[in-house]
């Protein structure tokens, strides 16, 4: 899409978006549409509504936002307009935001309206009529100071959200160990990013036993991800780990329902994957060192066993209950290497880790836990304000004895139907090597499902702003 600023909508042609919000909508409308007025029983300006006329020849699209609105309805409101109203799009749009409309939340408006140009259709056969949106002029009308650097900004967070979408919905033929170090690499030539990759020799060099356990029954190689991005005027470092479980069948512990929807166990690091993009295309004061652990968990002759006792790299041997189980083993070695290696201030994993996390918050909120009360208040707020919302569950030590194990040093399960997404938690805090700033994120509810933008599940690219918030809250 072009982006363009100008002061009014007089010069174009194409279709006229007018957000309101607020209860003084209707004079406002009045004003901006030449007097005109708009019966209240037609359009009321409430949250989720809209109205389209016409007016000389010129459509309309009103967007009501309700009284007061926020960053996360906001963009899900101008998602709408290209995803259900894309027939009254032509060949350019213009937004005409009133002096109600702040800069984030104009940010955030043009991020869901780029939002909105997203089809999970990649292998449908194209249709003459279909619609691109990638040469659509966009007028945005605004008295806000500094909207160059928000259409910029508008511009990179959708990009990087639109990646994150695409690495979940994609099915599990593309989205391999392999597809993702190579998207890795592309990324970091793109946006300036130093990109490692470990294949089996190399991660065995380094003892990632646990992660290499995880892979060893599918055809497709594993890959271990090392991303670094780094500022010259950072004044801290952060460290993150993704889940990168590209299929998960549940090894031979296979799972019995719900398989077809495991190409999204990989949801932790497309967030972690398009979070390091967005950083780096925003050049944010900060040094950054993410890893993604990806591997396959599918079942052949060479997979591992229930009841195996494996390495990892922090030296610890674990007993495997359950290859079902398979997540937090790739994140121990990830976590591990992360923080033997690296000087990180803060330590952050993402991963569809759990159902006993959608259990406790259904699809709402990804389950948090922290060792560290600070980063645990600053993930909440972010996750508020970006309307990824996360909340913490107790790390009491109590839940630790749930994961001993009578032959190794841990095992990966406690077998119990009971607190599966706080023994998850203390399985990898087990890793850290009693990293003081640790926050483990359990998005198992909340990267992939229903939405009114698809027929089917899809990516929610759920952690990208929230990270996005938690770094420039701190800046």
């Amino acid at each position: 899409m072009k982006f363009n600023i100008q002061s009014n909508s007089r010069n174009n042609s194409g279709l006229l978006i007018i957000p309101v919000v607020g209860s003084n909508w209707s004079e406002l409308l009045k004003e901006k549409l030449g007097g005109k007025s708009v019966n209240p029983s037609i359009f009321s300006g409430k949250k989720d509504s809209s109205y389209q006329l016409e007016i000389g020849g010129r459509l309309v699209l009103l967007i009501g936002l309700g009284e007061k609105t926020d960053v996360s309805s906001i963009e899900k409101s101008f998602r709408r307009v290209l995803s259900k109203n894309k027939d009254l799009v032509e060949k350019s749009v213009s937004i005409d935001f009133s002096a109600e409309f702040s800069t984030e939340l104009i940010e955030s408006a043009l991020v869901g309206f780029q939002l909105g140009a997203y089809n999970i259709g990649f292998f449908k056969q194209k249709k003459e009529d279909q619609k691109d949106f990638a040469e659509l002029e966009v007028s945005v009308i605004s008295q806000e100071s500094g909207l160059e650097k928000t259409l910029d900004r508008a511009a990179k967070i959708a990009a990087a959200k639109i990646e994150g979408f695409k690495l979940v919905d994609l099915p599990p033929n593309v989205i391999t160990p392999a597809y993702l170090a190579d998207w890795a690499k592309k990324s970091g030539a793109e946006y300036g990013f130093k990109t490692t990759i470990f294949d089996q020799e190399k991660a065995k060099e380094e003892g990632l036993d646990a992660f290499l356990a995880v892979a060893r029954g599918s055809a497709k190689a594993p890959k271990f991800i090392i991303m670094e991005y780094r500022s010259p005027n950072a004044k801290s470092h952060l460290g993150l780990v993704g889940k990168g479980v590209t299929f998960d069948t549940g090894g031979l512990n296979i799972k019995t329902q719900g398989m077809v929807y495991m190409k999204s166990d990989m949801g932790g690091a497309a967030a972690v994957l398009a979070a390091t993009q967005l950083i780096a295309s925003l050049k944010l004061p900060i040094n950054l060192t993410a890893i993604v652990p990806a591997v396959e968990n599918s079942v052949d002759k060479d997979a591992y066993l229930p009841s195996e006792v494996i390495g990892s790299h922090a030296g610890l041997s674990i007993e495997v209950i359950d290859t079902d189980a398979e997540g937090r083993l790739i994140l121990a070695d990830g976590l591990s290497y992360l923080v033997k290696n690296y000087q990180v201030d803060q330590l952050i994993d993402f991963a569809t880790l759990t159902g006993s996390s959608v259990g406790t918050f259904g699809y709402e909120c990804g389950a948090l836990f922290s060792n560290s009360d600070t980063i645990s208040d600053l993930l909440r707020k972010a996750g508020m304000q970006s309307g990824e919302k996360v909340w913490p569950l107790p790390m009491w030590e109590s839940y630790r004895s749930e994961m001993d194990s009578e032959i190794a040093d841990i095992k990966n399960y406690h077998g119990k139907p009971i607190a599966g997404a706080i023994t998850a938690a203390k399985f990898l805090e087990a890793f850290i090597h009693e990293h003081p700033n640790w926050a483990h994120l359990d998005i198992a509810g909340v990267a992939f499902g229903d939405s009114e933008f698809a027929k089917t599940k899809s990516g929610t690219a759920f952690g990208v702003q929230l990270l996005l918030k938690f770094i420039e809250n701190q800046l």
